[in-house]
């Protein structure tokens, strides 16, 4: 059996095996040490299908090959800014419950796919290497399974219009057949206040009161204390995590403080509880069970796989929500476990199951309503029982990379609001700059963390203007059918339609194509260079209201118009957006 990390430098240079016909045009082959595997395809509901490969006992490797046709890129949850195709030699992923998920979808120049594929159990840890084979014009996909004495299952999706479409179709399994998804609260869907760019780890009692103030007026439903609240929090280092204690220079009565921000807003604070400093009083009691040092600096991790970490780290978080009357916990560096990974001491995946699996029940059973923040690459289908806010990896400042990696979550998320990561802006720039920074995030519910008082009138009229909107059209931009377009092209028209309205988010200048005779209203957001939008209208067209409003929700123009089908030119400035309300 070939191993991936072998020294074959290409998939063709690996010891040849037999394939056969899987679906449409996939082939597949399967090794196994030992006795030779045995696999079926079976159809679901719904038209999916199910392979089961049986090998009881030893590890398996599955080859995936598809002839390249008109493919122009390869998505998977890790894949970051490589979303075109990549050479076989390059592409490699290792996956588990809390470090993204085992699929992948190719697709091509229309945004068809040609291969859609996904691990039915997101618990064990799977090596992927994928990528063009050179030799054979082919796009391969190979993955490595441990030895496991249940089949295999993965789950295939036949040919669709779209990525989205096709990962819907899984979305939809994963929604059925999983644990049941950790409930989600009214809390959870509400745009949010965060104070770590905006403070960093220089806050206290007193200025977090003030920003939940205005944030509360605002239309913010929750605040997140971030970094920065517990003992020995300064630096940007690690090494005084563990105790789990808020800084009484900080916060001399931190469940009062809580109680004061929640007359206006829920109350959530931040924790990384797998993590263990050499500051922390109780660092000489559980350095035995934490080795191995992080990734992140200073600190190092404890092993899950000890029951007693478990009982700990669950004992410190339902410590925290008792005592100080928190709302809910952002909860940190989950994906730090990935350090044991491949020891041979145990599956870390399913180390952290456990854990996760008894810290939801105590939480659950202090507070039914508890919030849980949850955060890339760790909110995969797998952990949707485990938290219901899932929030995008860190990017300051980069609208775009909030949209792709927003949207990227949505593509499979299970239960839980997808979050933005907390926006941020120049306090000193034109309004333009801290609207396309919430309409970057439009497509999730928002998250903000810059210091309100510091807003101009301007930016403060933009952030009620925009939280407002997005509160009106919730039921789309999370809830409704949301067609992104193709993952190469870092979803530059994102299109999200319900109850015969229609919003369109155009991030780069082209014909937009409207449907105004069969939509009640359409929403045109342009987050474009142009102060004009042209839009392509595919229908019959209509007469429609024209409402335009400027990036802080100044009225520009209100007008009526004819949309008669072909191309028109709509006035609406840059950062703004225009309501297309049908009359007819």
């Amino acid at each position: 059996m070939s191993i991936l990390s072998a020294e074959a430098v290409t998939t063709a240079e690996l010891a040849p095996a037999p394939f056969e016909p899987l679906l449409d045009t996939v082939e597949i082959a399967v090794l196994a040490a030992g006795a030779g595997p045995v696999w079926t395809l079976s159809e679901l509901p719904g038209g999916l299908r199910m392979l089961q490969v049986e090998s009881p006992g030893a590890a398996v490797e599955i080859r995936l090959s598809v002839p390249l046709d008109d493919a122009v890129g390869y998505w998977h949850p890790k894949a970051g800014w490589s979303r075109t195709l990549v050479a076989d030699w390059a592409g490699r992923s290792r996956v588990s419950l809390i470090d993204g998920l085992a699929v992948g979808c190719l697709y091509d120049y229309t945004g068809a796919t040609l291969l859609t594929f996904a691990a039915a159990d997101p618990v064990p840890e799977v090596s992927l290497r994928f990528g063009v084979s050179e030799e054979n014009d082919t796009h391969v996909v190979h993955l490595e399974l441990p030895a496991s004495d249940t089949p295999h299952r993965f789950l295939f999706v036949p040919r669709s219009p779209s990525v989205a479409s096709a990962l819907s179709a899984l979305r939809g399994w994963y929604e059925t057949e999983m644990p049941a998804p950790m409930p989600v609260p009214e809390a959870a869907r509400l745009p949010l206040y965060c104070t770590w760019y905006a403070f960093n780890q220089q806050i206290d009692a007193a200025e977090v009161e003030r920003q939940a103030e205005l944030a509360a007026d605002m239309g913010f439903g929750t605040l997140i204390l971030d970094d920065g609240w517990q003992r020995f929090g300064s630096g940007r280092g690690y090494a005084g995590v563990g105790d789990w204690i808020p800084d009484t220079d900080k916060f001399p009565d931190f469940a009062a403080h809580v109680a004061r921000v929640r007359g206006g807003l829920r109350y959530m604070i931040w924790v990384a509880p797998l993590l263990l400093g050499p500051q922390a009083d109780c660092y000489e009691e559980w350095a035995p069970f934490a080795p191995v040092a992080a990734t992140v600096p200073g600190a190092y991790v404890l092993d899950p796989r000890h029951p007693e970490v478990r009982t700990h780290v669950v004992g410190t978080c339902l410590r925290l929500v008792r005592d100080h009357g928190l709302d809910g916990l952002k909860v940190d560096f989950l994906n730090e476990v990935m350090v044991y990974a491949g020891d041979e001491r145990g599956d870390v995946g399913q180390a952290l199951k456990l854990l996760l699996t008894e810290l939801r029940g105590a939480l659950l059973a202090e507070r039914s309503d508890l919030l849980l923040e949850l955060r890339q690459p760790y909110v995969g289908p797998g952990m949707a029982a485990f938290g219901n806010m899932l929030r995008s990896f860190d990017c300051p400042a980069d609208s775009t990379a909030n949209r792709v990696r927003t949207i990227d979550t949505s593509l499979l998320a299970v239960g839980g609001a997808v979050h933005s990561d907390p926006l941020l802006w120049d306090t000193s720039a034109p309004v333009e700059a801290a609207a396309r920074q919430l309409i970057g995030a439009l497509h999730s519910v928002p998250q903000v963390s810059v210091r309100l008082d510091a807003l101009t009138s301007e930016q403060a009229e933009a952030v009620r203007f925009w939280l407002a909107q997005w509160r009106r059209l919730r039921p789309q931009l999370l809830d409704g059918t949301v067609d992104p377009g193709r993952p190469d092209e870092l979803y530059t028209l994102v299109r999200a339609e319900s109850d015969g309205v229609h919003v369109l988010s155009a991030h780069d200048d082209r014909a937009i194509p409207v449907l105004p005779a069969t939509q009640r209203e359409t929403v045109l957001v342009n987050a474009t260079t142009k102060n004009r939008l042209v839009v392509d209208v595919e229908d019959s067209g209509a007469q429609v209201e024209v409402d335009v409003r400027g990036p802080d929700g100044r009225i520009i123009e209100r007008t009526r118009m004819s949309l008669v089908p072909g191309l028109h030119s709509i006035p609406v400035p840059r950062m703004g957006l225009a309501l297309l309300t049908k009359t007819t």
